[in-house]
């Protein structure tokens, strides 16, 4: 029998500058240093950020800037995503587009350094009902 996983521990994330990528995350997602963990930044290794909760881990290894594959995807309530859409309007300066995936929306945009993201909600219908026309 295959044993229980109980959730995503951390997801590593390359940055070519570690300090301003830590400002970045704070700035946009809200992610913030977990202070018990820094010890393991110094020599090369991760420096831990984490939302407010602790349910969001992202270990930041500062590397040169390479093409990254893998997209971190988040989730979020319909309020919460539609609260996201405005947050990185602002944050990008342009309108964010949402992607209808029939039972899901998504928002995708990428860090300073190209790794990608997503923020997506399966609360369908309730975001549908709630946006213009013209963007359903």
């Amino acid at each position: 029998m295959v044993p229980t996983l109980n959730a995503v521990d951390h997801v590593h994330v390359y940055v070519a500058n570690r300090e301003s990528a830590t400002k970045w995350y704070e700035d946009v997602l809200g992610l913030c240093e977990v202070s018990e963990l820094k010890f393991w930044s110094v020599g090369g290794g991760p420096l831990t950020i984490s939302n407010i909760s602790g349910t969001i881990h992202l270990a930041l290894f500062e590397r040169p800037a390479e093409k990254c594959h893998s997209t971190i995807a988040l989730g979020a309530s319909a309020n919460e995503f539609l609260a996201w859409r405005n947050h990185l309007s602002r944050v990008f300066g342009h309108e964010i587009e949402l992607v209808n995936h029939e039972v899901s929306w998504s928002i995708y945009f990428s860090d300073p350094d190209g790794n990608p993201f997503e923020i997506t909600s399966y609360e369908h219908s309730l975001i549908l009902s709630q946006l213009p026309l013209a963007d359903g």
